[in-house]
């Protein structure tokens, strides 16, 4: 027998991590509104987080869920939404994917915005354990944790180029490398670097022969610190700035089967779907050890602890990774391949569960 549909106005409804969770039978999401047709692939700011929008759309959708955007939101118009769904009767479920906005320096509008969200939402979700113990102490509310789940396909592997899976070799150096992006406000290019080249340092002491590479998109946010971080590199031998258009998922995928560990350059923030690639595709990743994203997936994850720490981190990733293009990778990627596509249809059988659960909680009132 089909289910009958849940109507989801999801903020934002086309983002892959949405798409992945929302995939479950009976849960129908709406399209996101075009907020400027000039540019019809931007969902940002998002259309749905006003309160004319939900007045006028209000038998369009059973359940409001919030995922992120409301930091393109002008001031007032978040708790005006908050007010239009309490008048309607519509249940809001908030996604606490960032305590801290990746996409903002100063986090006290992101904490204004945390603080009108999360005690009004009918039920709150985020991934980690530690993220929900800050929501708890913080608020005094319970999210279910449900994990990121993976958002690539089995047909992945057909889109990456054949040289992307290099048989490395047992003498050939290892590949540390740092993906800088487009230099967005929590990436602490200067620290990833210096972290990258003391890690260097400590692998040749330890007797380990290795490269770096710094990877950065050739449009950023600051083009001075790019300027600033080719200067820094210069004559060091052992490690690469790489400076190229965005890469496609594909050429994405590809410069990760290269790499043996992925080094992350955040500076603050919460999770991160950049360690949900890494470790779908094998690679151990060295990160921040007192962010929630350490918790995201604890096999595959060396924390650094101290500003000093990143050698001994690396050296620790090395000795517990596999090498890029080994046999061992890809035995490695294919068994969490399976793992992960089942765990995906449970986390959308979750939500699709909430989603009822907070439907029928309204009816009974």
């Amino acid at each position: 027998m089909r289910v009958a549909s849940v109507r989801v106005a999801s903020v934002p409804a086309a983002h892959p991590y949405v798409r992945a969770v929302s995939a479950a039978e009976g849960v129908a999401v709406l399209a996101d509104p075009v907020p400027d047709p000039a540019h019809p692939d931007r969902w940002w700011p998002p259309a749905m987080l006003d309160a004319e929008w939900i007045r006028r759309s209000a038998d369009r959708f059973d359940v409001m869920h919030v995922h992120f955007g409301m930091e393109s939101l002008p001031e007032g118009r978040l708790a005006a939404a908050l007010d239009a769904l309490d008048a309607l009767g519509k249940p809001l479920v908030y996604t606490v994917h960032d305590l801290q906005n990746p996409q903002l320096d100063e986090q006290t509008g992101h904490r204004g915005d945390l603080d009108l969200l999360v005690p009004r939402a009918a039920r709150l979700v985020t991934l980690t354990r530690a993220a929900a113990d800050e929501v708890r102490r913080t608020w005094g509310r319970d999210a279910l944790v449900l994990a990121h789940p993976t958002l690539l396909d089995d047909d992945d592997d057909e889109a990456v180029d054949a040289d992307a899976h290099p048989d490395a070799g047992l003498d050939a150096p290892l590949v540390v490398g740092v993906h800088l992006r487009d230099l967005r406000p929590n990436i602490d290019a200067e620290g990833a670097v210096r972290a990258l080249l003391q890690a260097l340092d400590a692998l040749a002491s330890a007797g380990v022969a290795a490269t770096g590479r710094v990877l950065l998109n050739a449009t950023t946010r600051d083009e001075a610190l790019a300027r600033r971080l080719e200067a820094s590199l210069r004559g060091r031998g052992d490690c690469h700035l790489v400076v190229r258009a965005r890469p496609d998922d594909a050429a994405l995928l590809a410069e990760l089967d290269r790499l043996d560990v992925a080094l992350l350059p955040y500076g603050h923030g919460t999770h991160s779907g950049w360690v949900e690639l890494c470790y779908d595709r094998g690679v151990t990743v060295v990160g921040p050890g007192s962010l929630a994203m350490a918790g995201q997936h604890p096999d595959g994850y060396v924390g650094i602890t101290a500003p000093d720490d990143a050698g001994r981190a690396v050296v620790e990733a090395v000795s517990r990774g596999a090498r890029a293009g080994s046999p061992e990778r890809r035995r490695l990627v294919a068994a969490r391949r399976e793992r992960r596509l089942a765990e995906r249809a449970v986390v959308a059988e979750a939500h699709a569960a909430l989603y009822r659960e907070v439907l029928t909680e309204g009816r009974s009132r």
